[in-house]
């Protein structure tokens, strides 16, 4: 367990805060169930009315959300950044996808630069875990896997930066992704070769973080979300050509149904 035995006098106010510490440093994630009461207070070393007080303060500020006999967990409040009717919008906006590819590109690529920097041994010990996680997947042949583990690895290179805003903004950008507001990466997957051609770019992505090389680590993002980039707009120029033809095959389909008018002879 992440938590850590409390011994502020002050202290509701003093679990509050390693909580919340917690939460920003991404080790408690939007989403994620508190250990049972009983369990955190004796990690914690405090009595339950304390934690309990404590707990009651974050509900209040919106950071925890209590389920009668459920549980409390960690609230979604990245969720909150992207209402139904912006994400609506996006889903509609034929730019919507080449723009959110255009942003990932720019941010992840300083990400890479400075996670090649700063990144601990225990930084690269994860990326390396779930690194290799994608190559198993990879050698399963398992696109569904591949692509969940896609999204954890750019993420564990972005909380390498340890720059706890780019990590909380870059981690509701990825709820977007998995959700499949933008597009479905299915279709990177189904390109020629293009499971392959991921595969390679990661481990460029991979081996310029691991060896602390910031500037071949930025130009390996640019160059993986630029690949991106380019396969959607194939995709939508196809959809495009195809919606035409589609048009063209319909008009042809109608010509040929209509009876053809006999001329009267004089």
């Amino acid at each position: 367990m992440p938590f850590q035995r409390v011994e502020s006098p002050k202290v509701a106010q003093a679990i509050s805060q390693q909580l919340v510490d917690l939460m920003l440093d991404g080790i408690l994630r939007p989403g994620e169930r508190l250990p049972a009461e009983r369990d955190l207070a004796k990690v914690l070393d405090v009595s339950r009315p304390t934690l309990r007080k404590a707990i009651k303060e974050l509900e209040e500020q919106g950071l925890l959300l209590s389920q009668r006999g459920g549980g409390t967990f960690v609230a979604r409040f990245l969720d909150t950044g992207f209402g139904k009717p912006l994400i609506q919008l996006f889903r509609s906006h034929r730019e919507a996808a080449k723009d959110y590819v255009e942003f990932r590109r720019e941010i992840e690529g300083t990400a890479a630069y400075y996670a090649s920097l700063r990144a601990t041994d225990a930084d690269r010990e994860i990326i390396k875990i779930v690194f290799k996680e994608m190559i198993a997947a990879h050698e399963r042949d398992d696109p569904e896997e591949e692509a969940r583990i896609d999204v954890e690895f750019h993420m564990s290179i972005i909380e390498a930066t340890h720059n706890i805003i780019l990590v909380h903004i870059m981690r509701g950008i990825f709820n977007l992704l998995v959700d499949g507001v933008f597009y479905s990466r299915k279709i990177l997957h189904d390109h020629y070769g293009g499971q392959d051609r991921l595969m390679e770019q990661h481990k460029a992505i991979y081996d310029a973080v691991m060896e602390g090389q910031s500037d071949r680590a930025r130009e390996a993002v640019y160059g993986h979300m630029s690949y991106v980039m380019e396969v959607l707009q194939e995709r939508g120029d196809y959809q495009a050509r195809e919606k035409t033809s589609r048009r063209r095959l319909e008009r042809i389909r109608q010509t040929l149904r209509k009876p053809k008018t006999r001329r009267k002879r004089k």
